[in-house]
């Protein structure tokens, strides 16, 4: 006969694989966050000065901007206020010359809203149009409703605002666009800052 062996004779598992003590005294920093890539597809617009141009004859490329003046400021140009109220056809004429950059003189648009009004008294169709390209140069917000119903609903409220909005911008309306120009041109350098010895 054989020797019988224990009942709780079983062999055991070896022990698991223990890991590596981690070192407490070596910690590498985490890694400096990575810059987001460039964009090479949106390049921001060099500032009017460096191209030569001056700032009131760039249109800005911010969109949604707001007007100098609100729609019923008229009283703050009590002259020009008075002017279009009488006589409308003059306003809009300066205006559509410095909008058109000169390429219509001021006789010509004035002329031609005076007879649309008095042919079938709705001047604020073409003038309109105007204010659509005034605040597609200066990137103007449309307020406070569509262009054509502000100048139905309120055409020398309109006008006036537009006014006030170019001279704003640095024009002499009343010398026209041509005037400008040559102001513009005899106006002297400005002297870089500076010490000089």
């Amino acid at each position: 006969m054989y020797p019988s062996l224990p009942q709780d004779y079983s062999p055991k598992p070896p022990p698991p694989p223990q890991a590596p003590p981690q070192s407490y005294h070596h910690h590498q920093p985490p890694p400096p966050p990575q810059a987001p890539p460039q964009s090479y597809h949106h390049h921001q617009p060099p500032p009017p000065h460096a191209t030569g141009v001056p700032a009131h004859y760039v249109a800005p490329h911010s969109v949604n901007t707001n007007w100098s003046s609100s729609l019923c400021a008229c009283c703050s140009d009590v002259p020009n206020c008075c002017l279009t109220c009488w006589c409308p056809c003059i306003t809009f004429g300066q205006i559509a010359e410095i909008v058109d950059k000169g390429n219509t003189s001021c006789g010509v648009h004035g002329g031609l809203y005076a007879l649309i009004e008095a042919l079938i008294c709705c001047g604020c169709m073409y003038s309109c149009t105007y204010r659509t390209k005034i605040r597609s140069q200066y990137g103007l917000r449309e307020t406070p409703c569509n262009d054509c119903l502000v100048h139905f609903c309120c055409e020398l409220c309109a006008l006036c605002q537009e006014y006030r909005e170019l001279k704003h911008r640095g024009f002499d309306i009343s010398i026209g666009w041509e005037g400008n120009m040559e102001r513009q041109n005899h106006m002297p350098p400005m002297a870089p800052q500076g010490m000089y010895r």
